[in-house]
């Protein structure tokens, strides 16, 4: 979001001043997982008019608890284990569609969505790019796997159609303190499980163990 912040022409609070008042920017959030969710909190923080969009229902609330309004367009894709599944063509193009129309009126628009094991999901069309006001900004948080936005250059910050595109890679590792100590704190936790009284001990009916096995014996 400080990404945004600093590529954008216009400011993020609402500014009242002798000569006029400023209105606050808005900004859509695309993909609410945990980058998203932070995303429209320190957007919350820094002033402008947030709503958040995501194809699982059910985070309608996460997203209402700092702060944003949820856009509804109708479509449901919750998968297993809490991740979002693959749309249909059908989905897809509806998806598409009402996000061309709802786009065209956000500021900055910041995408985070990813489905595990496939390319990103294309949400922000070169239509809908096309559409935004000249100075809009798009940050495109999942580059690394195609990225959210057709016009997206991965590693790259371009400008299309007067709107600035930025799709930067490994974004923890531009803060390596915290992204260290988090990291560390869970391959901690992890350990903790696979380990009893100082020998390796997996509990496989553990669900965390379970799903992060790969392999084991001769089942595969």
């Amino acid at each position: 979001m400080l990404l945004a912040a600093s590529e954008s022409t216009r400011f993020f609070p609402m500014l009242t001043t002798a000569a006029g008042t400023v209105k606050p920017a808005t900004v859509l959030v695309l993909g609410v997982g945990v980058a998203g969710l932070q995303a429209l909190a320190t957007a919350k923080r820094l002033g402008a008019r947030t709503t958040g969009y995501d194809v699982r229902p059910e985070v309608a609330d996460q997203v209402r608890s700092v702060g944003a309004q949820w856009l509804d367009l109708g479509i449901s894709a919750s998968g297993e284990g809490g991740y979002a599944r693959e749309l249909t063509d059908d989905e897809r193009a509806q998806q598409q569609k009402a996000l061309e129309e709802a786009i065209s009126g956000f500021d900055v628009v910041i995408t985070t969505a990813l489905v595990p094991g496939r390319p990103a999901p294309t949400l922000v069309t070169a239509a809908a790019v096309e559409a935004m006001k000249p100075g809009s900004v798009v940050v495109d948080l999942a580059g690394e796997t195609g990225g959210n936005c057709e016009l997206t250059e991965p590693g790259r910050t371009v400008v299309k159609h007067d709107v600035t595109i930025a799709a930067p890679l490994n974004l923890p590792a531009t803060m390596p303190e915290h992204a260290s100590e988090l990291y560390s704190k869970n391959i901690t936790a992890l350990l903790d499980l696979l380990i009893k009284d100082g020998r390796l001990a997996p509990d496989f009916d553990d669900e965390v163990i379970a799903q992060s096995c790969v392999t084991r014996g001769k089942d595969s």
